[in-house]
This record gives C-alpha cells, structure tokens and sequence, in this order.
C-alpha cells in the first residue's frame, strides 16, 4: 500500500492548499465547506456558483482566493442594463488603420468574478456561454482565445430576491459547481465581531494577504491532479448516480454526461486535497450535490411539496450500491 500512495508526490499541492487557507483565514471566519469547495474547483479546473443571501461573505471569499495567485483578476457587477459587449468587449473604429479593432472586455482575465450575477438578463448571461465552454470568444468571425488560468467566480442571491432573473440552464450546467453558502454559528459571528473590532477596514486585512501560487506552478498542480488513481468500480458509481436522476420520477430534468465528467474530476481533485492519489466512493458522495444541485429540474409537484434537489440527491446515493 505504502508504494501505491506514494505513486504521485501530493506534498507540493497539500502544503500550498494549508498556506491559502491561512490566507484565507486572515479574514474569513468559518465557511470551511464553500472554502474547500472552491479550493476543489481550483485544481479541477472549473467554475463555481456561489449562492447565498447578502452579507455572508461570498464576493470577500472570491476575491481573498483571487489574491492568494499570481494572476491577472477582474471583477464584473452584473447589473439589469449591463450588454454582452460590456462583458466580452467590442470591435472599434480605428481611423488610423480604417479597420475595426477589437477592445476585449473585462471578461479577458484570468480570475474572473462576476458579483451577483442574476441580476443581468437572458441576452447578458447567453453571451458567457462560450467563453465559459471553450475558454474563448468569438467577435466578428475572429476568435480570441482566454490565457489560462481561466476561472469565473459567480455569486448569485436566491432566485426569491427582488430583481433577479433565473439562469438559463445551458448556463448552469457550465459550473462546476453550485455552493450554497449558509449562515455563519453564533460562535462564528462573534468572532467576525472581534476581528471588525479590531482592525480598522476590510481593506486593511486585504492589504495583508500573500500570493501562494504562480501561473505555473497553478499548472503544475493541476496536471498532479488529473494523474489521481480511480477504479473502473467508482467510475461505474459516478455514472450510476448521474444516470439515476435521468430515471427519478421526482425529476423533470436530470443531469447530462458533462455532470458525469464534473464529478469525476472534482472527486480526483478532492481526493488530492485530502493527500490521496486515489478517488474513492466517499468523495464522490461528498460532492455529488454541489455537481448536481445546479443541474437538476424538480417536477412541479415536488417543488410545490418544498423538496429540494439536494434531497432528491440524497435518496439516489442511498439508493445506489456503494462499492468496495
């Protein structure tokens, strides 16, 4: 056994993985679950929703993770009025050449936050599909292809908010995963009270925040990721459970092969966070519903009853033989 785990050097990747969240933690005070899902996504190479109401430190969480590696960062606040061109950028007159240049947008970066992104249109949240897809952008028959890393960091509030719109589902099922950050505890929140206390401003702490991770050494750690170990016995378990939903009569929509493929590799990159070079049923249980949460459709009967996918996820895991 001792030969099998030391197949690929994780060292690297666990000792970089326990100076973000050091970073992190600076400033951020629990939200150990949304902090280790974003740091999964990070190294499976995926983008990532985050949900919750205002004021429980999503966009802090994104942009603290944004600053801890050494890339290019840009944020966008998605307003009602916000274009596709806004985004993505637009050809300009250039008298020089007398020829159109094209301005790329602010979605040309490499960490991208997009801060309450329900709040922009259908037309405004169709123009990501392809540059979230294919990492690139197609303007007036020319293609412009994004550097990696490229990562799109979205918060949203719950759809119940006044003047959100609901994300078109080709949209969704481009995330990798969909985070649904809770309230902090009572002991939680004291201590956030202490740490305002005691510093004078957010920007203050920001300020104090290192960088941990280089473009290439980001690369590196991906690659250690994708040579994870995982049996033909767990890949048969992961396409279990996305085939099930596709069978739930409690589903109007289940999940398509590309939530088989998210579960995959972010089970391989969590088995590495956890110092594994193996995946095993566990953690593919453990992400099972931030992969698919996003990605299923309630009949409308269930989603009058109040039940939740989360739920519906639950029953197909203890429907589903684990295997050993």
């Amino acid at each position: 056994m001792d030969a099998f785990e030391s197949r690929i050097d994780l060292s690297e990747l666990y000792q970089t993985v326990a100076d973000i969240r050091t970073e992190v933690g600076k400033i951020i005070i629990g939200q150990q679950s949304m902090i280790d899902l974003l740091l999964t996504a990070l190294f499976a190479d995926g983008h990532v929703l985050i949900e919750g109401v205002p004021g429980v430190a999503k966009t802090l969480t994104a942009k603290i993770l944004a600053k801890t590696i050494s890339v290019d960062f840009n944020r966008i606040q998605f307003t009602p009025d916000l274009m596709p061109s806004d985004v993505l950028g637009t050809s300009v007159f250039n008298p020089k050449t007398s020829d159109f240049e094209f301005k790329p947008g602010p979605i040309f970066s490499n960490i991208i936050l997009i801060d309450e992104i329900n709040r922009a249109p259908a037309k405004t949240q169709s123009a990501l599909f392809e540059v979230m897809e294919e990492r690139q952008v197609t303007n007036a028959g020319h293609t412009y292809h994004m550097t990696a890393p490229f990562l799109v960091l979205a918060t949203q509030n719950p759809i119940e908010q006044e003047g959100t719109y609901r994300l078109p589902e080709a949209q969704l099922d481009r995330f990798l995963f969909k985070i649904v950050v809770q309230y902090p505890s009572l002991d939680q929140e004291t201590e956030i009270l202490k740490g305002h206390h005691q510093r004078r401003q957010i920007a203050d702490a920001m300020d104090t925040i290192q960088a941990i991770l280089s473009k290439e050494q980001l690369a590196a750690l991906r690659e250690k990721v994708r040579q994870v170990l995982i049996e033909d016995k767990v890949l048969t378990y992961i396409a279990q459970i996305v085939h099930e939903t596709r069978n739930s009569k409690f589903l109007y929509l289940g999940a398509s092969p590309r939530a088989s493929v998210a579960l995959l590799n972010a089970s391989k990159a969590l088995a590495a966070l956890r110092g594994r070079d193996f995946v095993t049923p566990e953690d593919v249980q453990e992400l099972a519903a931030p992969v698919l949460r996003h990605r299923l459709i309630l009949t409308p009967e269930k989603e009058m009853e109040g039940t939740t996918p989360d739920a519906i996820i639950d029953q197909i895991i203890k429907k589903i033989e684990v295997p050993r």
